[in-house]
């Protein structure tokens, strides 16, 4: 039988926490989580959306155990801000959904002068995981999800020398890049994990070609192109919903059998049942991740390495 949000163990006592978690992806995993057992720290940016966001987790499920932290992973300092918050009322941290992103903008930097994508898919989430280490580090069996996608096979390195693409620019090319940063940063992460000799685990996961607002707003910001009109209407010809969408990044938060390094997707690529699939060895993968640990700590000034158990 396929695996579905059934087969969700009892998460009672469990504090999740989600970015992105007021709309998509994010949403629908904020809600199975919640009617779980678990307790929902929805960290997202637009605050009438996650006013709407708790809204209908809470007519869904009015015990759920709901709380929102503003998150703009587009500036470190709120990301900063965020975290403390997060830490001042959880000690212990089970889960970190690493869920939100953007597609194919316009060429934009961040508040810290970070280009768009990277910053907010990659550099944003580095900073809030290595804020929210020691909280995950103090749970039994914390993990963190980090969300990819099928365009990372058509990423470039990683310049160092140029990460925030300067010296030439192009939206699908800039995010393709990014999703590869999400991957090798959860499999780099996992690493660090095994070295130290803890328990907590780094997975990954990709919706798939999954009905959000993602595809919707790359073709409203302009950035898109034709490619971003024909994604946006295949996909709602034969996109999954978002809660199908969301099974893969479900699955490899809360599977007991799920272990530090897997990545859950759709069985078909883009679309079906939520499995775990083969991370592809590139040629140089630990060269690359090496690479992106190296970017990330000198752009942010936050290093994040494991200490030992």
């Amino acid at each position: 039988m396929p695996w579905t949000e059934a087969d969700i163990p009892d998460l009672t006592g469990r504090t999740a926490v989600v970015t992105g978690a007021n709309g998509g992806l994010g949403l629908q995993t904020s809600l199975v989580l919640a009617g779980a057992g678990a307790h929902v720290v929805l960290a997202a940016r637009d605050p009438r959306k996650t006013d709407a966001a708790v809204a209908r987790i809470a007519e869904r499920y009015p015990a759920a155990s709901l709380e929102v932290v503003p998150l703009d992973l587009g500036d470190l300092s709120v990301v900063a801000t965020a975290a403390r918050q997060v830490l001042a009322a959880h000690p212990r941290l089970d889960l970190l959904v690493n869920n939100a992103g953007i597609m194919a903008m316009p060429q934009r930097s961040t508040a810290d002068g970070f280009e768009l994508q990277l910053g907010v898919n990659h550099l944003g989430h580095w900073a809030l995981t290595a804020h929210l280490l020691p909280a995950l580090l103090a749970a039994p069996s914390g993990r963190v999800v980090t969300v990819t996608s099928t365009a990372r096979h058509r990423a470039r390195r990683l310049d160092p020398a140029d990460p925030h693409l300067r010296s030439g620019y192009g939206a699908w090319a800039s995010y393709a890049r990014a999703k590869m940063a999400n991957l090798h940063f959860g499999l780099g992460l996992q690493q660090r994990f095994e070295r130290a000799g803890v328990p907590t685990a780094s997975l990954l996961a990709h919706p798939g070609l999954t009905g959000t607002d993602l595809q919707a707003r790359a073709v409203r910001e302009g950035g898109a192109g034709w490619v971003g009109a024909f994604f946006e209407a295949l996909t709602a010809r034969s996109g999954m919903t978002p809660l199908e969408g969301a099974r893969p990044q479900l699955r490899a938060a809360t599977d007991p059998r799920a272990r530090g390094g897997e990545l859950y997707a759709p069985r078909f690529g883009s679309t079906g049942a939520a499995v775990r699939r083969p991370v592809l060895r590139r040629w140089g993968l630990q060269e690359q991740i090496d690479v992106l640990w190296e970017v990330s700590a000198r752009e942010t000034g936050i290093p994040l390495e494991v200490p030992p158990a």
